[in-house]
């Protein structure tokens, strides 16, 4: 009985030392601390609501608006040259004068043979009233005064041939003065004082004639081919022409009704990305070119202060419409994903949470985004690739927001 007793007290012994050794392997131990949670570097932007103009950016060459060759329209020698090379000219300035001698023969010719063949009509014509009152008595043969009616006639038509060519020659004598029809810049002057121009503009070592203007003369000249006296460019308007896609081109006939409201346009400098001009799209070609799809474009610049060139290539910023308070990010805050676009929104409590956004457009550096944030919100722009829901940031260099 006793040893039953004492087999019983050492089975309960055990069980208390099992248990105390199961106690102290769970409590004994102190618990490992909880590592604390990563926070991950991003730079951040923050969303603003802005006003932003919509545009086409293209490659565009600035023109003179007009620009004249100036040629010599009749023959001669140059014996004047008024203007000075890259000058400012003014419409109807002498720009040079072919030697008005010949001209001046010419007319004082055309002159004298309309007086005498004015006097000679007039002879005639005393003749047919003296010769119609005979007529009239049955005096003379009818025949007589039919005749005389036939020579007034004549001579009518020949004095109007000598008016003709008196007006012919007083023209070839006003176009020995060589005047600019435009305003302008003057170019390199092409001839000097004393070449032998002709009305095509060639240059000539025969010496001229009032001939050289008669439609013979002149067909030869042309068929010689020539150079010009000099170039006026008009510069102030001056055009930027460009080409857009003939699917862009639709959308620009429905924002401007058929370019009958401007539409804003900007030149930029290719080399400095300096500003250098507004104006306003009014012209477009009549076609498409069908070799590369697209449509020729011309905008009007005032340039007053002389920043284009003509010839220039520029950059052109075509605005298309304005975004009126349109949610802004910087572009490299929208990431992409299986589902479409996504940003992470950086809460008060520096943890981000991941929210799809949807673009509407992109500009430049800038994306709009039409739901998803809102202005105010701070949004990652890098540093994305290591978060996920719930991450907690920290924001090591804020990224501007603007264009």
């Amino acid at each position: 009985m006793a040893t039953r007793r004492r087999a019983h007290w050492a089975f309960w012994v055990l069980g208390l030392v099992a248990l105390a050794l199961v106690l102290w392997v769970i409590f004994g131990h102190p618990r490992p601390k909880e590592a604390p949670p990563k926070i991950v570097p991003v730079t951040a932007a923050v969303a603003t609501a802005q006003d932003l103009p919509v545009s086409i950016s293209t490659l565009g060459a600035a023109q003179a608006w007009i620009s004249d060759q100036i040629f010599a329209q009749v023959s001669g020698k140059l014996i004047r040259v008024n203007f000075a090379e890259g000058s400012n000219v003014r419409a109807g300035q002498l720009l040079a004068q072919v030697d008005p001698a010949p001209y001046q023969a010419a007319l004082l010719q055309a002159e004298g043979a309309l007086r005498r063949d004015q006097a000679i009509l007039a002879g005639a014509q005393v003749d047919l009233a003296r010769y119609a009152q005979l007529n009239a008595k049955d005096s003379i043969a009818r025949q007589t005064y039919e005749d005389e009616v036939a020579t007034v006639k004549q001579d009518e038509g020949v004095v109007e041939l000598d008016q003709g060519a008196v007006n012919a020659a007083k023209v070839n004598l006003g176009w020995t003065r060589i005047t600019s029809p435009i305003s302008g810049r003057a170019g390199v002057r092409l001839v000097d004082p004393g070449n032998l121009v002709s009305a095509s503009g060639s240059q000539s070592s025969v010496p001229s004639t009032v001939a050289a203007t008669n439609a013979s003369a002149a067909s030869t000249a042309g068929a010689a081919g020539g150079s010009a006296i000099v170039t006026v460019n008009q510069s102030q308007p001056i055009a930027v022409t460009f080409t857009v896609p003939q699917g862009e081109f639709q959308q620009l006939v429905d924002l401007t009704s058929g370019f009958r409201n401007p539409l804003a346009v900007k030149a930029v400098s290719q080399e400095t990305g300096a500003p250098l001009g507004d104006g306003e799209l009014r012209i477009a070609d009549n076609h498409v070119d069908p070799s590369t799809g697209t449509v020729q474009l011309k905008a009007r610049f005032p340039n007053s202060d002389s920043k284009l060139w003509p010839g220039q290539f520029v950059n052109v910023e075509l605005t298309l419409q304005t975004l009126k308070s349109a949610i802004t990010v910087p572009s490299t805050a929208i990431n992409r994903g299986p589902n479409g676009s996504y940003v992470f929104v950086v809460g008060a409590d520096r943890k981000v949470s991941m929210r799809p956004a949807k673009v509407s457009w992109t500009q430049g550096n800038l994306s709009v985004v039409a739901s998803g944030v809102s202005a105010g919100q701070t949004v990652v722009t890098d540093g994305q690739m290591t978060l996920k829901n719930g991450s907690l940031v920290r924001v090591v260099r804020p990224a501007g927001t603007g264009p």
